[in-house]
């Protein structure tokens, strides 16, 4: 109770003649708890400010940071912002300075922030039940699951906390079923083939299907056995998936991390008859450009070609982490009891926060408002920024939209950072990535887009 004390400390401290809603010395709670949520959002709390910080025991952005950099890895090198709270399509800083979200925390937060459905599946849930590990069975898990299999390709669900984990499970399910398909055999398949500017996630199974070589080398030797090939090319693919050595095929739809490329339906195409050929498994990763990204709800959906396995991860719930590897029956004939596991994963918490925004994300007219945002955010870029002698291509589906640029893209993505806009590098560093909330307005993408045309500039200025 003490923590809830300290909640409603501070929240009392903000919001002035308010606080006689909650007796705190006293230690008596008018309100239910499960129903403080709306309370606060009817009082209209306002961003976190320095002021309120250093109320709570913080300093400014500069001290935080400095006091970050004493205490965390340096794995990431961040930008210059702190953000304390957002709303919608806006986040705030510390100091109180509005930013548009153009970046959804790298393609998660596709309902915005604090979006009222969400937080009202989490906070109930956090009422009811948070965790009791996979040796239970748990209810959000399995509405969850049937959501999943009812939306999709395939028949079964395994769930994990994350991008990378999905892969990995993914890697040792392809492995499994190589072996069991071929009980016979000494070695069956156990190799792997993927793509040029593909990212499949920092755990060293993921990392060695990652193409980018300072993200792999660091960390040599990974796991060993695969091979990449140019992304797009058909005859590669033809002559590389060979039965009885391809265990599996790792393709991204659309990359994200690797600069925004999207596949065609000729490639794909390919990839699946020639892993027919050889008995391999084909695996979409569709981390980044699935659920509802591209205006579909799966992004291989607009190719017509189906995998055995799909990877998921970022959007599915809202912000909070969760992993989910969907595949066919013949995928999972092959997995036994004790072959994969993990403690967090499927958590009645995460599960009904990601059953939340699967029923958005597949509300009657959702996914065609992302296609004709997206359309829209495309013609926009090509009218503000298409004639920039430094601007090669804009391209993307639904949401996720790069511009590629001559030149490195960090200089423009400070420089929105600057001027309110939170944006994103990919590829080669040479790539604006643009994945905003799904429930983004025409309004704020215009918005966005006058930000960048503004600070254009910045590129010659560097």
């Amino acid at each position: 109770m003490s923590c809830l004390n300290s909640l409603i400390s501070g929240y009392v401290s903000r919001i002035g003649d308010h606080s006689r809603l909650f007796n705190i010395e006293k230690g008596r709670y008018p309100i239910r708890f499960q129903n403080f949520h709306k309370v606060c959002a009817s009082l209209s709390v306002e961003p976190l400010t320095s002021t309120n910080a250093t109320k709570l025991g913080f300093g400014d952005s500069k001290e935080l940071m400095a006091a970050e950099a004493n205490l965390l890895v340096g794995t990431y090198n961040r930008a210059a912002v702190v953000i304390s709270s957002g709303k919608g399509c806006t986040l705030y800083d510390v100091e109180g300075k509005e930013y548009l979200d153009m970046a959804s925390g790298i393609a998660v937060n596709a309902l915005g922030h604090g979006d009222e459905d969400w937080v009202n599946a989490v906070t109930q849930q956090a009422n009811i039940l948070t965790h009791v590990s996979n040796v239970y069975y748990s209810v959000p898990q399995l509405e969850l699951a049937k959501r999943l299999v009812d939306g999709s390709f395939a028949d079964r669900v395994f769930f994990s906390n994350s991008g990378t984990e999905a892969n990995e499970a993914a890697i040792k399910f392809a492995r499994k079923y190589q072996r069991f398909s071929h009980p016979d055999e000494k070695q069956p398949a156990t190799e792997f083939i993927s793509f040029t500017n593909s990212f499949h996630g920092r755990t060293m199974g993921a990392l060695a299907l990652t193409s980018k070589e300072q993200y792999r080398l660091p960390f040599e030797p990974v796991m060993p056995g695969v091979s990449f090939l140019e992304y797009g090319s058909i005859e590669a693919a033809k002559e590389a998936i060979v039965r009885g050595k391809t265990a599996a095929v790792f393709v991204e739809p659309i990359q994200g991390e690797g600069g925004i490329y999207s596949a065609t339906k000729e490639f794909l195409q390919s990839l699946r008859d020639a892993c027919d050929a050889a008995g391999a498994l084909l695996v979409f990763d569709e981390v980044q450009c699935g659920l509802g990204r591209t205006g579909y709800l799966w992004a291989h959906e607009i190719y017509g070609v189906f995998p055995d396995i799909m990877t998921l991860a970022k959007p599915l719930a809202g912000g909070l982490p969760i992993g989910a590897v969907l595949m066919t029956n013949k995928v999972a004939s092959a997995i036994n009891y004790g072959d994969h596991g993990s403690t967090f994963a499927g958590s009645p918490l995460v599960c009904n926060a990601a059953v939340a925004v699967f029923d958005k994300v597949t509300k009657p007219g959702f996914l065609a408002s992302v296609t004709k945002k997206g359309e829209y955010l495309k013609e926009l870029l090509s009218q503000k920024l298409g004639g920039n002698k430094h601007v090669k291509e804009i391209r993307g589906t639904g949401l996720i939209v790069g511009v590629e640029l001559d030149v490195s893209a960090s200089p423009l993505v400070d420089a929105c950072c600057n001027s309110g806009l939170l944006i994103l590098t990919a590829g080669k560093g040479n790539v604006v990535r643009i994945v905003p909330p799904l429930v983004i307005s025409e309004q704020e993408l215009e918005l966005g887009v006058n930000i960048m045309s503004k600070c254009m500039s910045s590129i010659d200025e560097s």
